[in-house]
């Protein structure tokens, strides 16, 4: 506590309080919020690439995931629930030893619905994913 030398020796605490290093401590603050503020509204842009690929021919013993338009999910052909395939996943032989599914989705499905299921292949431990595409017509 700081007592004051003035005022003919009597000796009573000091009722100012140093606010510089407070001062200091929030300017320091203001400016890293104002720094990061902007870096955490922004989004990535991401330029996609035009290119013609190959067609690939998918093996039928490839784990494969359909989403149709309706919203439907299949694994190997068979109508499943999400709680479902992520069971399936974590417990279907093929899909363990080769490590990786491949999805296809309908174009008119919501992209939230397919983010849910490449969400659970992950949760599933499963590193390899591929999206199946059909190739662009050519006009």
């Amino acid at each position: 506590m700081a007592f004051s030398s003035g005022d003919g020796g009597r000796g009573g605490p000091m009722s100012e309080i140093n606010v510089t290093p407070l001062v200091d401590v929030m300017l320091v603050l203001l400016i890293i919020f104002m720094v990061a503020a902007p870096m955490l509204t922004t989004g990535v842009d991401v330029d996609l690439p035009n290119a013609e690929a190959p067609r690939m021919e998918v093996d039928e013993d490839k784990p494969l995931v359909v989403v149709t338009a309706e919203g439907e999910i299949y694994f190997f052909e068979e109508l499943v629930t999400l709680d479902q395939l992520r069971q399936k996943l974590e417990t279907d032989e093929r899909v363990r030893e080769q490590q990786e599914v491949y999805v296809q989705a309908d174009e008119t499905v919501p992209y939230g619905d397919v983010v849910r299921v490449l969400a659970l292949v992950r949760q599933a431990g499963i590193d390899k994913l591929g999206l199946v595409t059909d190739p662009l017509a050519r006009e």
